[in-house]
């Protein structure tokens, strides 16, 4: 009566739960919810991956009651805490109508560049710029003035940061950076600001002001003096960065100005924006790029020779100019369908970003007290005669992918207390199911929506299949030979013909058999042609300090998790948010308190971009790239410190209001300020979730992706930290994207978790099965991959590491190439008449060394010439 041939996982819980039916008293109840709640638990998960799945039904209240008596008093109030903590707020959460992109809308990026500390230097500015400009200009406003008259005050200003004297040039930057916030007291609304803002900072690019920038910001880098100063201090405040600060505001503001596509920009604009982009990602400064320098940066304050270093400001830069550089997600899905028709490759078969921004989020599956309490709810109405088993086909499992139907929430709304609570097994519920209200005729019949992805299948997944085929039928194997199908039976080759439709080659396929030609036969293949793309260029700037660099990246994302616990020894990121004098009042001490946390979370928001643009870039130009980049942040601990990070009440962080709406810029500096009250800095703003903090959570996400797909070792790494329920928890923020890469990650691992795990956890197999990408092949849900392997994370990371070295050995060493491949000249009259330049000790002892080498030594001559 429970079979149902289209999901066997579905069969197998309806069997279970008719048998938990069958049985009379409310006993079995509670051992299924100890079974739960033993699944939930992260001890839990070790005894079940080391035991191979859990025992049988008939004993398992009293198995659960002792390995419940078995754990401390103080490990199971956690636990309960816990789980009390993760179903906070369950009941309450809605949709998000989060749309990720590159980055926020321009005026919330503008915003997060200042902490709320530095609010008083915006006027700090306008005098600044206001008593230059009164001395050139005595009776009109900026804005009053042609555009001949624009230019040349820009270039006066460019002059004045030529002075030696500190103040002075101090001065000049500051009536810049007020021209690159849009001359803001001439202007009576925000959006007058940002136009002038555009207009200002492009008359600045075109006088040259950001090589000028460039060459001041270098020289603060290498001021010895103020890195002395700041590490003998006990307390580096915002005073300490001054400088630096003022150079990076302008910097930034000039890189995320002039990076907005705007259709109404004249030709002139278009073409400053082409090769502002182009000098950027080029080797102009210091024959590196910028973003190099920026790194230096960042080691330097890691390092803890320039803890005066604003750390937020040169991530923002840095981020930005990466993503000015490179290209953001849209322009990464251009590079790699190019890349592809290059390559003679098939198309892409779906546009990724459209298919995710067309998801819909799946209700979160229920944590173990969430079922108690709707059971102990359930448990008071009356009890029901049960149903023809016949009828349950009709009440299968909701399908977040059918179009919604009004009538069938209006049907649910009785029966579920709780809106977000998974959708039941009718035979779960302590109730009948009344028989299907039939709709009117009318009305227009909606299908049920097909799989989102195309299913993919490897050239090696084909290989494997044929190999085990071959082997059964029979009794011997062909190599990599997937064309031979003599002898196997028809069905076999109907698979075949399937899985070879849904061949899918990728790029990095076709990278590394290039690569390996190149190491095996280096004569014949020749030289390889590199393109001096934006991409290529970054990487070989650096390629020589890159370990340094991901170790520093981590180090400030760990200083800025909400999860990281203050210590003696860790990086203080608060230097360019802490005032000179600290709170004296409870509502300066609030104040501070948000200002300190939207710090930490634009430096998260800032990191998590950076890595995931450069593994996604490096990886479409070359994999090798990407593989040393993503080998070095795992050798860094990045796997267990993203993990560490979402082991949280994730959905408070999500919902976050750490911001002060009316002292946003450039909201602060266009209208009066009311008067701030501990009441209004407590509400917040009216939004439903920080956009912030969900686009870095969705990117250490997807960072997490890249680092374990298709890696055994590092899968295992997910299963032994115990993944697995802090992703899960995960799951209970509603937004589609953000559920995919979690369940992504929760389906790689899913065969290492043990069979008792999957029982207990079907609402989240079959979101997998809905959401993911179907890998024809892949027995993901049974645990019976070949690739099931003891865990050999040596062997795998070692040799990854050799083809790594290998490849940066041969494109980016030249002073390592092989003596043996070097070309010989073998004309006598050339080799003689090579000018050798000799040592000058041995031209001062020429005259022994002929006596010694040439004369005193008998030479026959005949057999010489011979």
């Amino acid at each position: 009566e429970c079979q149902d041939q289209r999901f066997p996982s579905r069969t197998l819980a309806r069997a279970s739960h008719c048998l938990c039916r069958l049985k009379p008293g409310v006993h079995v109840l509670h051992c299924s919810l100890a079974r739960c709640e033993e699944a939930d638990s992260p001890r839990a998960h070790g005894s079940k991956m080391d035991g191979g799945g859990g025992g049988g039904g008939s004993g398992g209240l009293i198995g659960n009651n002792k390995q419940r008596a078995m754990l401390p008093n103080k490990s199971r109030g956690e636990f309960v805490r816990n789980q009390r903590k993760d179903s906070e707020g369950l009941s309450e959460s809605p949709d998000l109508e989060f749309e990720y992109a590159d980055t926020d809308k321009w005026a919330a990026e503008l915003s997060e560049l200042y902490s709320y500390t530095e609010g008083p230097e915006f006027h700090l500015n306008m005098k600044c710029f206001t008593e230059d400009f009164r001395t050139h200009v005595k009776d009109k406003k900026w804005t009053e003035l042609s555009a001949p008259e624009h230019r040349a005050h820009a270039m006066r200003l460019l002059d004045g940061l030529d002075v030696t004297a500190r103040e002075k040039r101090l001065k000049v930057a500051r009536a810049i950076l007020y021209m690159a916030q849009g001359t803001f007291g001439d202007c009576e609304s925000e959006a007058e600001v940002q136009q002038w803002m555009r207009y200002n900072i492009f008359l600045l690019l075109e006088v040259g002001t950001f090589s000028a920038l460039v060459e001041l910001l270098n020289m603060e880098i290498d001021n010895s003096a103020a890195c002395t100063s700041a590490v003998r201090k006990p307390a580096i405040s915002l005073a300490d960065s001054t400088d630096l600060r003022v150079l990076l505001n302008i910097m930034y503001l000039m890189v995320e100005t002039v990076q907005q596509e705007d259709l109404s920009d004249s030709p002139e604009w278009r073409a400053a924006q082409d090769t502002f982009r182009t000098e950027l990602g080029s080797p102009l400064y210091n024959n590196e790029p910028i973003a190099v320098m920026l790194f230096g940066m960042v080691t330097k304050f890691c390092s803890g020779h320039a803890p005066h270093f604003p750390m937020k400001k040169v991530l923002l830069l840095l981020w930005k100019t990466i993503l000015f550089t490179l290209g953001g997600f849209e322009q990464l899905q251009h590079i790699k369908m190019r890349k592809r028709e290059e390559l003679g490759l098939p198309p892409l078969p779906e546009d990724s970003i459209r298919v995710v921004r067309s998801m819909r989020a799946a209700s979160p599956p229920a944590s173990a007290s969430d079922l108690i309490e709707q059971q102990q709810k359930r448990a008071r109405r009356e009890h029901k005669a049960l149903i023809k088993q016949d009828n349950l086909d009709a009440f299968n499992e909701k399908d977040p992918y059918k179009a919604d139907d009004p009538r069938e929430d209006e049907d649910d709304s009785d029966d579920n207390d709780n809106p977000l609570e998974p959708e039941t097994f009718p035979l779960e519920r302590d109730e009948v199911m009344p028989p299907p209200i039939p709709h009117p005729p009318c009305e227009r019949v909606s299908f049920p929506k097909g799989l989102p992805w195309a299913p993919k299948v490897r050239e090696k997944d084909i290989e494997h299949f044929l190999e085990s085929s071959r082997s059964k039928f029979i009794g011997y194997t062909l190599g990599s030979d997937t064309d031979t199908v003599v002898g196997l039976p028809r069905p076999i080759h109907e698979s075949i013909r399937t899985l070879k439709q849904h061949k899918y080659v990728s790029i990095a396929e076709i990278q590394i058999a290039k690569e390996e030609e190149y190491q095996k036969t280096p004569l014949s293949v020749g030289e390889e042609e590199v393109e001096l793309n934006s991409t290529e260029l970054l990487y070989q700037g650096i390629l020589p300090s890159l370990p340094q660099y991901m170790i520093a990246l981590l180090k400030i994302l760990l200083a800025a998790a909400p999860t990281s616990k203050a210590k003696t020894d860790s990086i203080n990121i608060l230097a360019d948010v802490l005032p000179e004098e600290m709170p004296t009042t409870v509502l300066q001490s609030m104040k501070l308190g948000v200002d300190v946390n939207r710090h930490k979370e634009i430096i998260v928001k800032a990191i998590s971009a950076i890595l995931l643009l450069l593994l996604k870039h490096f990886k479409l130009n070359h994999i090798y790239q990407f593989e040393y980049m993503a080998q070095h942040l795992v050798f860094a601990n990045c796997i267990p410190l993203i993990l560490k990070f979402f082991n949280q009440n994730i959905m408070s962080y999500i919902t976050a209001k750490n911001s002060i709406s009316v002292l946003d810029f450039p909201h602060c500096v266009v209208h009066e300020l009311p008067e701030l009250t501990a009441e209004s800095l407590e509400a917040g703003d009216n939004n439903q979730f920080c956009w912030r903090n969900l686009f870095s959570c969705i990117n250490l996400l997807r960072i997490l992706n890249k680092l374990t797909k298709w890696k055994h070792s590092r899968t295992m790494m997910l299963v032994v930290f115990k993944s697995a329920p802090i992703l899960k928890r995960a799951l209970k923020v509603k937004q589609a994207m953000m559920q995919l890469y979690v369940l992504k990650l929760l389906k790689v691992q899913t065969k290492y978790l043990g069979r008792q795990w999957r029982k207990s956890n079907m609402k989240t197999m079959s979101a997998i099965y809905q959401k993911v990408r179907h890998r024809l092949n892949d027995d993901w849900a049974y645990g019976n991959d070949l690739d099931a392997r003891p865990w050999d994370f040596q062997a795998e990371e070692c040799a990854l590491r050799a083809n790594i070295e290998r490849f940066n050995g041969r494109r980016y060493d030249k002073s390592q190439s092989n003596p043996d491949f070097v070309p010989v000249d073998n004309c006598l009259q050339s080799v003689l008449g090579q000018r050798v330049e000799l040592p000058e000790d041995f031209q001062m002892n020429y005259d022994l060394w002929l006596e010694r080498e040439v004369f005193s030594k008998p030479i026959s001559w005949e057999e010489l010439l011979q």
